[in-house]
């Protein structure tokens, strides 16, 4: 029991350092620190060295602190996370509405990879047995993102993943893809017919993040494959607002 505050006390006395740290633009030397927050000075350097051994402070050569590449990590990961937050009720809301599970993806390093996803009891997400990295030809989010691609950038993914045969309807060779891509013709909305899951269909349509392409999707049972130009037109407006959403400054 005696242990906790003593952790705590420890968690404040980093967050003053990191604080006296952020004060000082070319670093500032561990005495300066430890004057500046009233820290003994043995302390200051304890927690100085195990921040820069995580990463949070870096040390100059001229032995000032500053801060570190994980800090301005953990600021971009929680900017991506109010950013995610003011676009879930739009999704919650297309869920609802169409009674199915609803995809957001963003094309980032190179790599589709899935944002978010907002399912319910009712309306249960695909099964992702096959990671959306490997699977981008195969789903309509996926191919949403590639069509928006220009050549170079297309080209590119594509030289570096494999067309795999997910299904029996998966397209596996690049020119049969780009064609498909180039002529769909619920266009922007790209579809996905049973190519990455045997029984399911998928619709997805372009978004924005300010310059970072994604795509913003729905997912449902074959059965409902007559509806799809419907879902089309509701998808078009709600991509626009969650565009919106995403791109405004924080």
């Amino acid at each position: 029991m005696g242990a906790g505050p003593t952790l705590i006390t420890s968690v404040q006395r980093a967050f003053r350092l990191l604080e006296a740290v952020s004060a000082h633009e070319n670093g500032a030397p561990a005495k300066q620190l430890a004057r500046e927050t009233g820290l003994p000075l043995a302390t200051a350097y304890h927690l100085l060295r195990t921040l820069v051994h995580d990463g949070y402070l870096r040390k100059l050569d001229d032995g000032g602190f500053v801060l570190g590449d994980r800090l301005q990590t953990l600021h971009t990961t929680g900017r991506g996370q109010a950013l995610l937050s003011r676009v879930r009720p739009a999704l919650a809301a297309l869920r609802d509405e169409l009674s199915t599970a609803a995809y957001l993806t963003f094309y980032e390093d190179g790599e589709i990879r899935v944002a978010e996803i907002v399912d319910g009891p009712r309306t249960p997400r695909t099964d992702l047995w096959v990671g959306f990295e490997d699977a981008g030809h195969a789903t309509a989010l996926g191919k949403s993102v590639l069509r928006e691609l220009d050549d170079e950038a297309r080209r590119d993914y594509l030289s570096r993943h494999p067309l795999n045969d997910l299904t029996p309807r998966t397209i596996t060779t690049a020119t049969e893809l780009i064609r498909h891509l180039e002529s769909t013709p619920l266009a922007p909305a790209v579809t996905d017919l049973e190519e990455y899951s045997l029984g399911t269909v998928c619709v997805a349509v372009p978004v924005y993040s300010g310059r970072t392409l994604g795509s913003l999707g729905v997912s449902m049972q074959v059965d409902r494959l007559s509806r799809l130009d419907e879902i089309r037109e509701r998808l078009l407006p709600v991509a626009g607002r969650v565009t919106r959403g995403l791109s405004l400054t924080i």
